[in-house]
């Protein structure tokens, strides 16, 4: 007692010393507590610029197509028709990007005959605000295919799947447990969640500061208590050993490039390895053409819209 009320009531030189050390520690924490929070928070509510579109002026005479989600709330999407009874691919955005950003990609598959199918994952485009980087993106992708499968003019039992780094991890989840998921393509995919979390800390610079990627973990991880047993995608890849696989690399991110080189190396085959100097997002109109035009043979080789 009497040392609490020392360092309470200092008197001593020591005892000064060890109450300014203490008072300089808590306010280091308190910081780095709220450097870390407002990190976390940034990245689970990214700034949003919705795109408009008006669906009767866009090619491809796409259909409004909404599903619901297994809260009882429901989405909007996008399906373009393609040959009737086709299989359906589905696009899958990434991490701050939304369903507009990808319709070059759509097209030249639905040019293929294929039926297409989009939509904004939660905290993108127009969807409700807030992303949990894949664990809730992954039901939402669920329901879509469960929705799709209920029409009478597509194939309920062959869809492809397309994503690029959160929408891969989201393509790579659905894929090990549906068994109408027949082909499937990701580029720059990751393997957890936290791994993207992690990912959004080092672009910021902040993980220079101690304690700022642990507490950052530990408060995604509290955000999204309800999927703490939720391992890596790694551990299901052995049940997509039937399903063709093409692993897109974009070199310019690293750790993400490294990430979707070690889920191909982890994959049983068929699987395919291609690589790119730039992401999807920052690639020229050329560049964009060939890469949608590797996406498309991939499709048509593994699930064409005819038999």
């Amino acid at each position: 007692m009497a040392v609490l009320s020392e360092l309470r009531y200092p008197t001593t030189r020591l005892a000064k010393a060890l109450s300014a050390l203490l008072a300089l520690l808590l306010f280091a924490f308190v910081s780095i507590a709220a450097i870390s929070g407002f990190l976390l928070y940034q990245t689970l509510r990214p700034a949003r610029n919705s795109a408009s579109v008006n669906l009767d002026n866009m090619m491809g005479h796409p259909q409004p197509l909404s599903f619901q989600l297994a809260d009882g709330s429901s989405r909007d999407g996008w399906f373009f028709p393609g040959l009737r009874g086709a299989p359906t691919i589905v696009v899958c955005h990434g991490y701050l990007s939304q369903r507009s950003d990808v319709l070059t990609l759509v097209t030249a598959l639905q040019d293929h005959e294929f039926n297409v199918f989009l939509f904004d994952f939660h905290g993108h485009g127009t969807s409700p605000a807030g992303t949990t980087l894949g664990y809730k993106e992954t039901g939402e992708l669920r329901s879509a295919i469960q929705t799709l499968s209920s029409r009478n003019d597509v194939d309920p039992q062959r869809f492809g799947l397309w994503g690029v780094d959160m929408g891969g991890y989201v393509v790579l989840e659905v894929a090990s447990s549906d068994p109408r998921v027949a082909a499937i393509a990701v580029d720059n995919a990751y393997p957890d969640p936290r791994d993207m979390m992690q990912i959004q800390v080092n672009h910021s610079g902040l993980n220079a500061i101690p304690f700022v990627s642990r507490l950052t973990d530990f408060g995604f991880r509290m955000v999204n208590y309800d999927f703490r047993h939720e391992p890596p995608v790694t551990t299901r890849l052995a049940r997509l050993k039937s399903i063709p696989k093409l692993f897109i690399e974009s070199g310019e991110q690293a750790y993400l490039a490294n990430a979707v080189l070690s889920l191909y190396e982890r994959a049983p085959d068929p699987k395919q390895l291609q690589r790119n100097p730039v992401t999807y997002a920052d690639m020229s109109d050329d560049d964009r053409k060939t890469y949608e035009n590797m996406v498309v043979s991939f499709f048509l080789q593994s699930i064409p819209p005819s038999q």
